[in-house]
């Protein structure tokens, strides 16, 4: 039995506004320190003027996935947001090898699994569609870049933000260390060993969050826990407090 009750159907995209899709996939278990964790999947399609796609945090590979893709349009970027999203992106290279695909600065060395990286998401000049906005966030462990989808006003994280709904945590010890690291609905936020990563480069930090704050957002989506389809400025603001 998973760990988490799922968002289904799962590898279904579903629509998260105007030319917006969430795809929800199965869980995964991912190490921390000498344990695993289990963690819910979601990617972030985005359908650009002309068809082609921009795809967010690929999930495991799919055929019914890859049908469902297909019929939204063709897939023209692969996006591996932070350090720790992008295990998958080999699986879709293959599947889409005219693809373009975006990293942040340092994964090449730091993966644990090969895959092309064609350009970094850093500086102020992203190699990003029209309808895109990006900013990076540095950290020491874990950097992420941050998205601004302008057509549906929406801000697409990676683990920036986490927004466990309680009631769909099995497991009353993965409740209370949802709880523990300020990641519960519905005052989800940057977990809080992450923030710590944070510091040393705090002004750096401060300067890409008041980025992200003055973007016209509505809408929030995140990989892991309920998504915000409205006040999603507001829960911005209030979810990183901690970094202003």
């Amino acid at each position: 039995m998973s760990s988490f009750v799922p968002y289904a159907p799962l590898n279904v995209p579903k629509p998260f506004g105007e030319g917006i899709w969430i795809v929800d996939g199965p869980e995964i278990r991912m190490d921390y320190g000498p344990a695993s964790m289990p963690f819910p999947t979601r990617m972030t399609v985005v359908r650009l003027p002309g068809g082609r796609l921009w795809v967010h945090s690929p999930i495991a590979p799919d055929d019914a996935l890859f049908a469902a893709i297909d019929r939204l349009g063709e897939v023209g970027w692969l996006v591996a947001p932070n350090s720790i999203h992008y295990w998958y992106v080999a699986d879709w290279q293959a599947r889409y090898p005219a693809a373009q695909t975006l990293a942040v600065p340092g994964l090449a060395e730091k993966a644990k699994r090969d895959f092309r990286i064609d350009a970094l998401l850093e500086g102020p000049a992203m190699p990003l569609p029209d309808d895109i906005a990006g900013v990076l966030v540095p950290g020491t462990m874990v950097s992420e870049a941050v998205f601004f989808h302008r057509p549906s006003r929406t801000v697409i994280l990676t683990d920036l933000i986490e927004n466990f709904e309680p009631a769909r945590v099995r497991s009353r010890l993965f409740r209370a260390l949802v709880r523990l690291a300020g990641v519960a609905h519905p005052g989800g936020g940057t977990p809080v060993d992450m923030r710590l990563t944070f510091w040393p480069r705090r002004r750096a930090v401060r300067a890409a969050m008041a980025q992200i704050l003055a973007w016209d957002c509505e809408r929030v989506v995140m990989a892991h826990g309920l998504p915000y389809e409205s006040g999603g400025a507001a829960e911005l603001r209030r979810a990183f407090g901690w970094a202003l």
